[in-house]
């Protein structure tokens, strides 16, 4: 028994290191979304540019647009901010979550790199992040005009990303409703969204 003992940490040495190993092969993009196809939910937050201005679900464009969860502090939300203000100058509207983050350093981050959201709520506490299901900063969900959410990409966006996975199914939830949409897409359309 006093040898078992001894080969009991190689053991579970040996288990962590599998566990480890299998996790570095998932791929965090292809995360499925427990809330696809179903509303965003509740919330009441205040914006970032104004905290006495409330927002809440039902406040969200009655029109197909993007939520994108961001971060001053995320190094990757630096990296897609660019191309999210090239989507907003070609009329795609975005609602930014600004996660846990301070609302000065938040304004002076969209003042400097510029402001590609129709309006940023402050998710100071990240309840409304947990509530998305959101692992992590940037992560952007597409939401059709009911407030439904029809796609989820978890990292950043950029132009191989909007044009092979959100924007056809933007397109056609631009151009029609769910249900005409829902009966038009294919499998492999679908399952790029989580």
């Amino acid at each position: 028994m006093s040898r078992l003992k001894l080969f009991l940490p190689l053991f579970i040495f040996m288990a962590l290191a599998l566990l480890f190993w299998h996790g570095l092969s998932l791929n965090p993009q292809e995360m499925p979304s427990a809330l696809l196809n179903k509303p965003v939910p509740a919330f009441s937050l205040s914006k970032v540019t104004d905290s006495s201005q409330i927002v809440h679900k039902e406040d969200l464009p009655r029109e197909p647009h993007l939520l994108n969860v961001w971060a001053t502090w995320c190094i990757a939300c630096r990296v897609e901010h660019p191309y999210l203000n090239a989507l907003a100058e070609r009329g795609v509207p975005i609602v930014g979550i600004n996660l846990k983050d301070d609302d000065k350093a938040a304004l002076a981050w969209l003042e400097r790199f510029h402001n590609p959201y129709r309006y940023s709520l402050a998710d100071r506490e990240g309840r409304l992040s947990l509530d998305l299901g959101v692992f992590g900063a940037p992560e952007t969900f597409l939401v059709d005009a009911e407030g439904t959410i029809r796609c989820k990409h978890v990292g950043i966006v950029d132009d191989k990303v909007w044009q092979t996975k959100l924007q056809p199914l933007y397109d056609k939830l631009t151009t029609q409703g769910w249900e005409e949409f829902a009966g038009d897409l294919s499998d492999s359309l679908l399952s790029r969204c989580h």
